[in-house]
């Protein structure tokens, strides 16, 4: 048994099992602050149920992402002590700024947000359903910062120190904001976030869908979807934007994973195209049963169709990634996020001409959508995460000088044992399949039940009409997503 590819099939593991959660936490945070914006504006009950209701699904899903995410920091302890030591001092300073500014927040508001409902007033009560929100937003910055760092490292210095006789590398801080600001961070942080988004966006459309398939709960849903649905939609264009703006960025600071992503494997002259899916074979350096739209890739990467993409034939052997996984995760992302943008825009559609309630299948497809943005967060992670092996810190220059770079293999730690991992493994595996199995009994508990019924006192619209998606996109749709806020929560 290889110690490295259990430690890192553990830490694979356990990361993704935890970023079930967060995601869902941020983008459940927006609509659940929207959804409480428009009863502080307006004052309908059917609002103030949606957002009670949301607020119960929120504190579940929070929750778990706190229990969760516990495990890795120790982690990094026991089975990536090599690594922690290369980097405890960038991470450590990325780390607390997520507890200050981040995490404090977060559960300074939580209380308020989740028992303070016939405590404190409804304009009080929706600040802190903004700062619970900002504060999930918060500690994805830093969390994804201190990630993009080990991607595209800046701000830093080699310091060797003396351990047990020998000479080891540890990087230190020498410019904190540039090691914030670093080369990919800002890319990353705006594709990840935005991703979280459309997860919250589509989970809300999901169950409103539901509820009108079931004849449940239909004022609330309606309402929650003339939100929810243009949300979705306007999310996914903009991880498409924010997507290539860091396909763009990955061209420039890890060639290789880019190379890798599109099995790009012999640089030559002619412009380069972009395979649409196929079965990489490494090997024989080619893609079987693949389709390439020509000039495609250049034109993507460079803005030029005619200027070529280096392959992997220009990095050394050894510091090659894999390529079938990251290919086919990363391709498997685009579709998955190509299917959702079709997705919101056919319900957005429908809804905007009165015909979402006849469209069944429709709103079944829309109920499923939250496992393809769970998908395509998931996959994206990978693609990043494989694509830049065998590093787990990437080489970098400083001032015009070349720094080190720490591999896989090196930030392991000596003491542990392929079996002591593996115990661990089948521990973990038992652990989160209890909670996961927990968590989806809640969840479908609390969504079966759903929200309260609304005092209809005060209201003087029928229920049974649906608000039309004009209210929210604009009087003539002509103005969609500039007038949600402002139009379509009155």
């Amino acid at each position: 048994m290889d110690v490295e590819l259990l430690s890192r099939l553990q830490f694979a593991g356990t990361i993704m099992f935890h970023y079930l959660f967060p995601p869902l936490s941020i983008g459940l945070g927006l609509q659940l602050f929207l959804c409480e914006l428009a009863y502080v504006r307006t004052g309908q009950p059917a609002w103030e149920a949606a957002a009670r209701f949301w607020t119960r699904v929120f504190a579940v899903n929070f929750a778990m992402g706190v229990a969760t995410g516990i495990v890795m920091e120790f982690e990094f302890g026991t089975n990536w002590a090599a690594y922690s030591r290369f980097v405890g001092d960038v991470f450590g300073s990325a780390l607390a700024a997520e507890g200050i500014f981040a995490f404090f927040l977060e559960s300074g508001f939580l209380a308020v947000l989740v028992f303070g409902w016939d405590r404190v007033g409804p304009k009080l009560h929706l600040l802190s359903t903004a700062m619970v929100f900002l504060g999930s937003v918060f500690s994805a910055v830093w969390i994804v910062i201190a990630n993009s760092w080990q991607q595209t490292p800046a701000g830093y210095h080699i310091v060797w120190h003396e351990v047990q006789g020998e000479r080891v590398p540890r990087a230190e801080v020498t410019d904190f904001w540039a090691m914030v600001f670093n080369p990919s961070s800002v890319d990353r942080l705006s594709h990840t976030v935005v991703g979280a988004l459309v997860l919250g966006a589509f989970f809300v459309a999901s169950v409103c869908s539901y509820y009108l398939l079931k004849g449940r709960h239909e004022e609330v849903a309606r309402r929650c979807l003339s939100v929810a649905l243009p949300s979705a939609l306007i999310f996914t264009v903009l991880s498409a934007v924010t997507g290539h703006d860091s396909a763009q960025k990955v061209a420039q600071t890890q060639p290789a994973k880019l190379a890798a992503m599109e099995a790009h494997f012999e640089t030559d002259d002619r412009p380069t195209g972009l395979y649409l899916f196929g079965w990489p074979d490494a090997d024989r350096k080619t893609v079987h049963f693949g389709v390439r739209v020509p000039y495609l890739l250049s034109f993507m990467v460079h803005n030029d169709p005619y200027h070529p993409v280096p392959g992997l034939d220009q990095i050394p052997i050894d510091q090659r990634p894999p390529v079938w996984l990251p290919f086919q995760t990363f391709h498997l992302m685009v579709a998955l996020g190509t299917l959702m943008m079709g997705v919101a825009l056919w319900a957005c559609i429908c809804w905007y001409r009165g015909s979402y309630d006849n469209r069944r299948r429709l709103m079944w497809v829309v109920v499923a959508m939250p496992l393809a943005a769970m998908a395509a967060n998931q996959l994206g992670w990978i693609t990043a995460e494989v694509g830049r092996q065998p590093w787990i810190v990437y080489p970098s220059v400083q001032d015009g000088q070349p720094m080190i770079g720490l591999r896989t293999a090196d930030g392991l730690s000596e003491s542990v044992t392929a079996e002591q991992v593996l115990s661990s493994i089948v521990m973990f595996t038992v652990i989160y399949s209890m909670l996961f199995g927990i968590w989806i009994f809640v969840l479908n508990h609390k969504i079966q039940h759903g929200p309260d019924a609304p005092d209809d006192t005060g209201s003087s619209e029928d229920p049974s009409e649906s608000p039309p998606l004009s209210d929210t996109f604009g009087r003539h749709g002509s103005s969609w997503g500039g007038s949600m806020l402002e139009e379509g929560l009155r």
